[in-house]
């Protein structure tokens, strides 16, 4: 009889498949393999998502590219700003910011089931293939697997799904009349209120069905970091897909750990991006305040924090008011 693996054994084997997966998709052969090891034990499972959520949480040290100073996100000395440029002095200022919202685990979903996210609330849902889907805040999904199909649709807000391979059952994203397809991949796809549908694929190859293409009788493949915005209408001219840098991904995907990566954006564009996450509300009183560049990394669920930094370093003045915090020029007007 062959000897049980141990606890440590499945860890140690689920974090070599999560950095093989992490490197493109499998090969035929190393794919039987992996499925071999996912179905033998049912602790495999579990340990793989485990391996998985570390993998994710790590990458959150690359979301500000190959300039980014990993000591910026240890506790901060008392030291004076005077010779730090601004995007230096945001990184040491936010580093008490840097906390992750809670993922929360559910279990497997019944076919038809919804599954839904509050605001600031970020959750791991994991699917009876083995796939997973994390549901950034305010996002739902419906989950319709058959025989012929695994298919989730995206009711609202922005996921990130991780597909396990099955050449027999395409795993397909339908959101708002569109669909991807895929048999393995990891990608993201957002429909925000009035936006467009935008696609983001970190892994593998995502195809967009020809009938969303305006008359096209061919899929449009989606390779591994690419990015694309469908328009408005469904059959409309649709742009080719953009080569991004996978540092930019990172940036966009920061939000899988709980945080939001800002290079270059707008203050008041900071702003927005906060309150999707929590109901306190940052107001910018001063337009030219809030044009200002923010680049940094900060806790999604903490607009208070990133607000104290913005004050610091921008020579602002900040006041609480019920769920609203206020920004102004120090010595400005209200």
């Amino acid at each position: 009889m062959a000897e049980r693996d141990t606890s440590r054994d499945i860890d140690q084997a689920a974090s070599r498949w999560t950095a093989r997966l992490d490197r493109g998709p499998l090969n035929p052969e190393e794919d039987k393999a992996f499925q071999a090891w996912l179905h033998g034990d049912p602790r495999r499972r579990g340990a793989l998502l485990r391996a998985q959520a570390l993998s994710m949480m790590s990458e959150s040290a690359q979301a500000l590219g190959p300039s980014f100073d990993p000591a910026a996100f240890q506790s901060p000395r008392r030291a004076p700003l005077a010779g730090l440029s601004r995007r230096q002095a945001l990184g040491w200022t936010s580093a008490a910011a840097a906390v992750g919202v809670v993922v929360l685990g559910v279990g497997r979903p019944a076919s038809g089931a919804v599954i839904r996210t509050e605001r600031g609330e970020i959750r791991l849902a994991p699917l009876k293939d083995g796939s997973t889907v994390l549901l950034n805040t305010q996002s739902a999904i419906r989950v319709r697997y058959d025989e012929g199909q695994r298919l989730v649709t995206l009711l609202s807000g922005e996921a990130y799904f991780s597909v396990a391979r099955d050449e027999k059952r395409p795993f397909v994203v339908e959101v708002y009349g569109r669909r991807l397809r895929t048999v393995q991949a990891g990608f993201r796809v957002r429909k925000l209120d009035h936006d467009p549908v935008d696609i983001l694929v970190q892994q593998g190859r995502v195809e967009l069905d020809a009938s969303n293409l305006g008359g096209s009788s061919e899929a449009m493949a989606l390779e591994a970091n690419t990015r694309m915005v469908l328009p408005e209408l469904i059959g409309g001219r649709t742009e080719q897909p953009q080569a991004i840098a996978p540092e930019i991904i990172t940036r966009e995907l920061a939000w899988r750990e709980g945080k939001l990566a800002f290079e270059g954006e707008t203050l008041q564009a900071a702003a927005e991006a906060f309150g999707r996450y929590s109901d306190t509300r940052i107001r910018i009183r001063d337009p030219n305040l809030a044009r200002e560049p923010v680049s940094g990394l900060f806790a999604a669920n903490d607009p208070v924090g990133f607000s104290r930094a913005i004050a610091h370093v921008f020579d602002a003045r900040l006041e609480q008011d019920g769920d609203n915090v206020i920004l102004t020029r120090a010595g400005g007007g209200h």
